[in-house]
C-alpha cells in the first residue's frame, strides 16, 4: 500500500528502512512527535492543572462526535493489537503509557498543591485511571461507538475531579 500510495519503489523503501519493523518503528516515532506531543503538552506545562485534564478528556470526547472515522489513536491501536506479540512495539507502548500517566500525575500534583483536589485522593491511582480512561475512549472511537457513549464516558471520567 505504501509503495502504491507514495509512488516509490519497494526496494527504495526497504533501502531506507531495512525492514517492515523498522518502518513501523519510524511511523510510531513520527506519530508520537506529530500527534501525541502536541496533544499532551498542555498536561506537561509547568502550570497544568485540572483545566488541562478536562480539556484533554473533552478533546477525546469530541473526537467521538466524528463518528465514521473509526481510526482512533495509532499508539492505542498498536497497544491493543501488537504490544503483546512484539517486544519492539512494546517499548513504544510502554513509553506512551508512561508519558500519559506522568503527564496526568504532573497536572494532578499541581492541582493538589493548589487545593483543587480532595486531599485524600491517591494521585498515582487517579493518574492511572485517566490513562486507562483515554485508552478506553480511543478504543471506543476505533470501534465507532456511538458519539453519545463516548461523550458519556468522558463526562464520567472528568466528574471524578469534582469529588
Amino acid at each position: 500500500m505504501l509503495v502504491e500510495r507514495l509512488g516509490v519503489n519497494r526496494y527504495s523503501l526497504y533501502a531506507e528502512f531495512g525492514d517492515k519493523q523498522t518502518l513501523f518503528d519510524a511511523a510510531l516515532a513520527r506519530y508520537n512527535e506529530a500527534v501525541i506531543e502536541p496533544r499532551f503538552a498542555p498536561l506537561e506545562d509547568p502550570d497544568a492543572g485540572l483545566e488541562q485534564i478536562r480539556d484533554v478528556v473533552e478533546f477525546y470526547g469530541s473526537d467521538g462526535q466524528r463518528r465514521g472515522t473509526g481510526r482512533g489513536c495509532l499508539l492505542c491501536n498498536t497497544a491493543v493489537e501488537r504490544a503483546a506479540l512484539d517486544p519492539g512495539v512494546r517499548r513504544h507502548v510502554d513509553a506512551y503509557f508512561e508519558r500519559l500517566t506522568l503527564a496526568f500525575r504532573h497536572a494532578l500534583d499541581n492541582a493538589h498543591r493548589a487545593g483543587d483536589l480532595n486531599p485524600a485522593v491517591d494521585l498515582d491511582e487517579l493518574s492511572a485511571f485517566f490513562t486507562m480512561s483515554l485508552i478506553g475512549v480511543a478504543a471506543m472511537i476505533r470501534a465507532e461507538a456511538s458519539p453519545a457513549l463516548v461523550q458519556a464516558a468522558c463526562t464520567v471520567a472528568t466528574s471524578v475531579l469534582d469529588c
